[in-house]
């Protein structure tokens, strides 16, 4: 009889305690995280750079409506992108130490402004600060007749970084 109790309670204590731990988990982001790195091998160990960003879908909307010319874009989505630079770096003619910064970007028809900012994890563009920009640096933008459905990020075998979304490419030169 001690023995049926006794199971009898620790199944109902099972029942109760799983219950109460389960977590409940959100659905997938609409705006998916991802990381770009160079080099962008996975085998390769020693990175120079690395982007953490989130990628925004277009969605039947514009560029120009995601990231309107002449206002500071956080570069994706939700917070606003980290670049990393593992080794000091040159960025579009400036020096840049070593260190981890805010992504920022301004949007423009032939030229896009990449801005480096000292304030981390910042949602958006919302509470961006000029007066903590490292670098302030123009990148070339061109079109391809390829459209992006994402923004995405990635490195060329030389390290220049390429942003893409919808038909513009912005290609920032970066040398370690």
């Amino acid at each position: 009889m001690k023995n049926v109790f006794l199971f009898t309670f620790l199944t109902i204590a099972l029942a109760f305690s799983t219950e109460a731990t389960a977590q409940k988990f959100s659905g997938l982001d609409k705006s998916p995280a991802d990381i770009a790195s160079y080099p962008a091998s996975y085998r390769v160990a020693d990175k120079a750079v690395r982007v953490i960003y989130s990628r925004p879908q277009l969605k039947g909307r514009t560029l120009s409506e995601l990231a309107p010319a002449g206002k500071v874009w956080r570069t994706g989505a939700n917070e606003s992108a980290e670049i990393t630079f593992y080794k000091d770096a040159t960025v579009g003619g400036e020096q840049v130490k070593a260190g981890t910064y805010s992504l920022f970007t301004i949007p423009g028809e032939d030229e896009w402004t990449v801005i480096l900012n000292s304030n981390l994890n910042q949602w958006g563009a919302y509470s961006y600060d000029s007066n903590a920009d490292v670098a302030r640096v123009s990148a070339e933008a061109s079109t391809n007749g390829d459209s992006l459905e994402a923004f995405s990020i990635a490195f060329d075998d030389d390290g220049n970084m390429i942003m893409g979304w919808d038909k513009t490419r912005v290609t920032l030169p970066i040398s370690m």
